[in-house]
């Protein structure tokens, strides 16, 4: 819930344009399919949100796809000038300058209202408010520390999801308090650009935004597949997803860490102001992109049993947890 170092967060893997199943009949076994159908497939890949993103469409006319490119694109930006605060022109990023924001951005309003019920839910665990936190442990680690208790304990004091105060006419922090999205933000986005994509009449897309998203077959009628990382650089998969439509997020401990042991690292509990210890990922799938995202940092913080109870909640999703590893 707070910024994550570039091309961190890649821990759900795609086999490229044919995905996982389409690889093993080849590139030029691909084309020939496509070309059975009539359909073209076409990626195109950008930079959002400190890492890559890209989408993948599939459509008979090239037109549509491009078209479908614009729009993807647009929606991804339009969601970054909103929340993104690797921005520091973003509606979020002024309003943690500022502690106000009058007349906010309509996606931040429904991103932000859904984080904030999100909070009241999960009883805390998932709390927009703990960017203080991370502008804490970054300090402390770029000295080789941990936190001090005094100044963990201050910085608690501004974390607090019931002080933020919103109406149509504008958003407020109290002093001190400082929000990040980035717990459901490329969630978000994949949602918007389906979109987007739907409204283009694109039937069928594959899309990462960080977060994964799918709708349709590949051009030969073969269904996507989403393979899971393994909980550490250079593990094996640990899983694969097939067939995989709707949406996907992982939330990790390898994304950005203070320590060599991963004991202390980007998600926070807001009630201790640490990093939960029972968990090295939870990977939620969901009908939204928003909710994939969002519940799999709520349910990485509450551990494995009440995280499940979270999710189930919520229909159509589930929930996959992988155990602290070294």
């Amino acid at each position: 819930m707070s910024p994550r170092s570039p091309l961190a967060r890649r821990r759900l893997l795609i086999g490229g344009l044919g995905g996982l199943a389409a690889l093993a009949a080849g590139p030029a076994a691909l084309r020939a399919m496509a070309r059975t159908r009539g359909l073209r497939t076409a990626t195109r890949a950008g930079l959002a949100f400190g890492t890559t993103v890209s989408l993948t469409l599939v459509h008979a006319e090239a037109a549509a796809i491009e078209a479908g490119f614009r729009a993807g694109f647009a929606a991804i930006r339009a969601v970054e000038a909103a929340g993104s605060l690797y921005r520091p022109d973003s509606a979020l990023a002024r309003l943690n300058r500022d502690g106000l924001l009058a007349e906010p951005d309509p996606l931040l309003a429904e991103m932000l209202g859904f984080a904030l019920d999100l909070a009241a839910a999960s009883g805390g665990a998932f709390d927009p408010t703990v960017q203080p936190l991370w502008t804490l442990w970054a300090a402390a680690a770029a000295r080789g520390e941990r936190p001090g208790a005094a100044a963990l304990a201050d910085t608690l004091g501004r974390v607090g999801w019931r002080a933020v105060a919103r109406s149509e006419a504008e958003i407020r922090l109290r002093p001190g308090s400082a929000l990040t999205l980035n717990g459901l933000l490329q969630g978000y986005a994949a949602d918007r650009v389906m979109g987007a994509l739907g409204a283009c009449g694109i039937a069928h897309a594959f899309v990462d935004t960080g977060e994964f998203g799918a709708r349709g077959a590949h051009a030969d009628g073969a269904p996507w597949r989403l393979g899971l990382a393994g909980p550490r650089r250079g593990d094996p998969l640990a899983g694969v997803i097939a067939p995989f439509t709707g949406f996907a997020a992982t939330s990790g401990d390898d994304a950005t860490a203070f320590s060599a042991d991963r004991r202390d690292h980007h998600i926070f509990d807001p009630a201790t102001g640490t990093s939960p210890p029972a968990l090295s990922a939870v990977t939620v799938t969901a009908p939204s992109g928003l909710l994939a995202d969002a519940l799999s940092t709520a349910a990485f913080v509450l551990g494995e049993a009440a995280g499940a109870a979270l999710v189930a909640r919520y229909p159509g999703c589930a929930a996959r947890f992988t155990p602290k590893v070294a």
